[in-house]
């Protein structure tokens, strides 16, 4: 019996781009729903049943409970049409199903209601599991969490090239609760299955092949024999556990591969703050070898976790995200050319980036001697995130070195991103707008300083916006746009789609001394420093803000973003903050003049080795104390960034606040800590502070709102 190989089956017939399907539907078709919303399907001339999942309304197919619903009413018609086989395919070109409908769970704390909802849905693919004829799955694209154990539930998976497989419930908190992971366990190395749900990374086609999870990998055209051979049972798979996967399973070894894992989660994640990976290794370790007893136990487990705070906070930033990805979602950006100017650190990143996502750009300084650094830098990321032969290649070719400024006289949009003095901004401005088409964008990469005091003198003032990005520029996903009165509002919505269109999370916000992130971060940093002029050890101060759920210390932070940019901000923002700083440690000032400015100098704060803070062990015991004392000056300049209208309402400002820094996202932002805290306590604990430290502590009046007094 010849196996199949897409490299020698050519004569072959497609998918239609109008059904998706292979072959025409019979002349005859039986009975079945008629009032379907989320799922298309007929009987092909080869009596092959084909289910095609097309949730009504979305660009993206979910398995809500919708459209599990219909799915279930679909298997009882093709039940009893007995057809030669059932091929379930999406109708959406970006993917097999994105995952289970999350906001089907969303305020759901109830453990009882969450896992009858779970068992309904695990009996829907149960039924699919037991089908009487051969079940196909034609996986394109993203397949992901619900998506991806709905195709685990068929007898076979045939996955496209481009195919993405993988379980991001960690993510929002959970771990995969539609027999996601027995069945994975059951096919696939406990350890390679394991690992994948516990980073939530995906897999692609060719590695999720090996490691059991499909069966045929294929390009499109192949599809049509690679199912037949499918059908008729010659599709050769890798089913059965091999002697490793079985010994792996026994109790003795599960205990020992799951402390290792344990050991390795810990170091990306407290169980305090993210119990979701733990609860996923207790769930092996105790039932790896009783796929039953696992079935039971991971309904159970994921209801547990879905009625936990840490879910329910993670669901809730996922919902953020959304909303921001909403800003951009205002039409077409018509950008094709960014010419930026200023090859610095930023100004050559924010030009990486922009390439490394399909935009022509000309980076422009001095010389080229200022420029080589950034393409250097451009070179390592195009690397790193481009596997594909020849596309970083591309991506390095889309990145024109412009010493010249030939690009000005070009571009869609130029972006000014040179050191924050306001004297050197506006000579930048007045030569660019020169050169610039008239109908083009000016942005500026301030970090700190009005909009309308840089638009002094400009020509075109209503084409000039904010596009503030955050360093690392390939690890940050927020970017402030910063808006003014005078900006058109049609370059407002250009520049919110081009932040969208390089996979960045547009936030609109009002032209204020340091925006929204700034403006809160800096009291929180500056509060840092001061404990550490008091003589509080900087590993202690660090591990107050880890333990609360930072990703890393403010001390930390300060010297990975450099204590010079640091400095700059605090002296900028010094007198215009909702009430003024204290004054800035001389310490502080001296480490920047004698050149010690953190990772990038090698020294900070920290000594830096390879990368590495180099810090001393210290009593990193629950800290309450200075933790409100660090945490609580950035909330309390949140809620003047409300009361002020620096952005929407307080959904922007933890989007904002997690997006732009990285806040305990388990939290779900600092305004809904605050709530959840309980306002009244965060008041009386800012009135205690501000008794002891001073005026800095002083409560906002915006929270007299948030308590309800108008």
């Amino acid at each position: 019996m010849r196996q199949f190989d897409p490299r020698r089956d050519d004569a072959l017939t497609a998918l239609t781009d109008e059904h998706l399907t292979l072959g025409d539907p019979a002349d005859t078709q039986p009975e079945g729903p008629a009032d379907l919303r989320h799922w298309r399907w007929h009987l092909d001339g080869d009596g092959i049943a084909w289910a095609l999942l097309d949730c009504e309304g979305a660009g993206t197919n979910t398995l809500s409970e919708a459209a599990l619903t219909e799915f279930a009413r679909l298997l009882s018609a093709l039940e009893t049409a007995a057809p030669k086989a059932l091929v379930i395919r999406s109708a959406k070109p970006n993917g097999f199903a994105a995952g289970a409908d999350i906001g089907d769970f969303r305020g759901m704390t109830d453990k009882a209601t969450i896992e009858v909802k779970v068992r309904q849905g695990l009996d829907v693919l149960d039924r699919l599991a037991a089908f009487p004829a051969p079940t196909v799955a034609l996986i394109h694209g993203f397949c992901l969490g619900g998506g991806l154990e709905l195709a685990l539930a068929c007898r076979y998976r045939i996955a496209r090239e481009d195919a993405k497989l993988g379980f991001p419930e960690v993510m929002l908190g959970l771990h995969p609760g539609l027999a996601g992971t027995w069945r994975t366990l059951r096919l696939a190395d406990p350890v390679q299955a394991m690992t994948m749900m516990l980073t939530g990374r995906n897999l692609d086609a060719r590695r999720a092949k090996a490691a059991g999870l499909v069966d045929a990998v294929t390009a499109e055209r192949h599809f049509a024999t690679a199912l037949s051979w499918a059908v008729s049972g010659k599709l050769k798979t890798s089913r059965g556990r091999s002697l490793k996967q079985r010994l792996m399973s026994l109790g003795p070894a599960r205990a020992l591969i799951a402390r290792r894992m344990e050991a390795e989660t810990a170091k990306k994640a407290r169980k305090d703050h993210y119990p979701a990976p733990y609860a996923l290794i207790d769930l092996w370790r105790a039932h790896g070898d009783d796929e039953a007893a696992m079935r039971r136990e991971e309904t159970r487990s994921f209801a547990e976790l879905m009625a936990g705070e840490t879910a329910r906070n993670l669901i809730r930033v996922f919902f953020l995200r959304e909303r921001l990805k909403g800003f951009a979602k205002t039409g077409d950006h018509g950008v094709a050319h960014i010419h930026v100017i200023g090859a610095g650190v930023m100004g050559g990143d924010i030009a990486a980036w922009c390439a490394l996502r399909g935009f022509r750009v000309t980076l422009e300084d001095r010389e080229m001697r200022y420029i080589a650094p950034a393409v250097k830098r451009a070179d390592t990321l195009f690397s790193r995130r481009l596997r594909r032969p020849g596309d970083a290649r591309a991506a390095l070719d889309r990145l024109v070195p412009d010493p010249d400024g030939a690009g000005l006289a070009r571009a869609d949009l130029v972006i000014e991103a040179v050191p924050e003095d306001e004297e050197i901004k506006q000579t930048v401005y007045k030569r660019a707008e020169a050169q610039m088409r008239r109908d083009a964008i000016l942005a500026t990469n301030t970090s700190s300083i009005l909009l309308e005091t840089l638009r002094k003198g400009l020509k075109r003032p209503e084409r000039f916006v904010g596009v503030h990005f955050f360093n690392p520029v390939a690890s940050m996903p927020l970017v402030e746009v910063v808006t003014h009165d005078g900006l058109d509002e049609g370059v407002r919505a250009r520049t919110l789609a081009l932040v969208g269109a390089i996979d960045k999370l547009p936030l609109p916000v009002a032209s204020s001394p340091g925006f929204l992130v700034n403006r809160a971060l800096t009291p929180y940093m500056m509060e840092a420093f001061l404990a550490y002029d008091e003589g509080i050890a900087p590993e202690r101060i660090d591990a107050a803000a880890e333990a609360f759920g930072m990703p890393m210390g403010p001390i930390e932070l300060a010297d990975q973003v450099g204590l010079d940019v640091a400095l700059h901000v605090a002296e900028t923002l010094k007198e215009s903050l909702h009430r003024p700083l204290p004054d800035i440690p001389a310490w502080f000032s001296r480490l920047v003049e004698d050149g010690h400015l953190g990772r990038k100098s090698g020294k900070g704060i920290y000594e830096w080795k390879d990368g590495k803070p180099q810090k001393h062990k210290v009593d990193a015991g629950p800290d309450p104390a200075l933790r409100d004392r660090l945490v609580l000056p950035l909330l309390d300049a949140c809620v003047w960034c409300l009361r002020e209208e620096i952005v929407e309402d307080a959904d922007a400002v933890d989007a904002g606040i997690v997006f732009g820094t990285g806040f305990a996202p388990f939290r779900g932002g600092p305004m809904h800590y605050a709530g959840a805290r309980g306002v009244e306590d965060v008041v009386d604990t800012l009135e205690r502070l501000e008794a002891e430290k001073g005026e800095r502590f002083a409560p906002d009046a915006g929270w007299a709102a948030l308590r309800g007094g108008g």
